[in-house]
């Protein structure tokens, strides 16, 4: 389906609350993880930082699939959640960091851990410092090329998380 010239799979419903048309794309979450690490990160990076880019947007639009930003949807679609471009940033190399890291989050005591991250440390401290722990995508596509692996990359912005398995679809 193309909306604004942009391609999207899944299903995209329409809606008007008086305040003009909203188009609304309902779409698996793996495909969904797939377009926003495109869409977050240049998808040629290392494939590491790629996969440390899925778990935390999975984990991110997990919680906000729990808690919706509107009646009518869950995230919106700019760096005010998480940017998501429909069919245009999903890659290849996209793809398999998300088939990589399948169901896998951020989990703290239990619960999903809100994994926020911006472009670099800077930015990360300035939007997010107040909140705690927020990942970098420069440093993590830096360790990435010093050999780190994901969840090691994962450890170092998001101290006391552990990786967890999410289960959907009746896996």
């Amino acid at each position: 389906v193309l909306v604004n010239g942009r391609a999207y799979e899944g299903i995209v419903h329409l809606i008007n609350r008086g305040k003009g048309w909203m188009a609304i794309n309902q779409i698996n979450l793996e495909r969904y993880v797939a377009s926003v690490v495109g869409a977050e990160m240049p998808s040629h990076w290392n494939a590491e930082a790629l996969k440390a880019q899925a778990i935390a947007a999975r984990s991110y639009g997990l919680v906000h699939m729990i808690r919706p930003a509107d009646p009518d949807w869950n995230l919106g679609d700019t760096t005010r959640w998480q940017v998501y471009a429909g069919r245009a940033s999903s890659t290849d190399s996209t793809v398999r960091a998300t088939d990589a890291t399948r169901g896998l989050v951020l989990s703290f005591e239990g619960g999903l851990v809100e994994s926020l991250y911006a472009s670099t440390q800077a930015i990360s401290d300035e939007a997010h410092g107040h909140l705690g722990a927020s990942m970098s995508q420069h440093g993590a596509q830096q360790l990435a090329q010093r050999g780190l692996r994901f969840n090691e990359i994962l450890g170092r912005y998001y101290a006391g998380a552990s990786l967890a398995r999410i289960r959907s679809d009746g896996e």
